[in-house]
């Protein structure tokens, strides 16, 4: 089922013309308006403690729950990338980010309500300077750290974060960031 399906209606004038434009977009024809299935902002935090071991969490909630996962969400409107990552990493380990610095991005459909929405995940290299108040919270079951050499990515759950586990241990074992 293509994501756009699920909206029967001109979400400005309440139109039931509201077809198929292309693969993207859908249009109204009764007021002309363009509805465009565009990705969501979303973020993901890359901390590793001085053990170089990467900062993982089990998901609490479907999608994937119990699989592997990284700290991060959905950036909320009028923020930017980088507080919606420090924010979400608050929200689900009680860490505090101290710097960012923008890796690379992945792109991925998250499932919601049996609704894939098209997301734009943005991967960040955090700081955190004090671990000691690590704790699950939020949409986070259980906070772990795992050896850079250890990571496995078919561990963890959502496709984009599962990619991206490669280029990561790729990354700190041969650049050694």
């Amino acid at each position: 089922m293509h994501p756009l399906d699920k909206f029967k209606f001109c979400p400005v004038c309440g139109s039931c013309h509201f077809e198929i434009n292309n693969v993207k977009s859908k249009k109204c024809s009764d007021c002309g308006f363009v509805y465009y299935m565009n990705p969501s902002a979303a973020t993901v935090a890359i901390i590793l403690n001085d053990r170089r071991e990467l900062l993982a969490v089990r998901r609490k909630n479907d999608p994937a729950r119990g699989t592997l996962d990284m700290p991060g969400g959905f950036s909320d409107a009028r923020e930017t990338s980088e507080e919606g990552v420090c924010r979400e990493v608050m929200e689900e380990t009680g860490l505090k980010v101290t710097a960012t610095q923008y890796l690379f991005t992945q792109p991925n459909n998250y499932e919601y309500s049996g609704l894939p929405i098209p997301t734009m995940d943005v991967f960040f290299l955090c700081h955190v300077d004090d671990f000691s108040p690590l704790h699950a919270n939020d949409d986070a079951a259980e906070c772990l750290f795992i050896p850079i050499d250890r990571l496995n990515p078919d561990d963890f759950g959502l496709h984009s974060i599962k990619k991206a586990m490669g280029i990561i241990k790729q990354m700190f074992t041969e650049i050694r960031l």
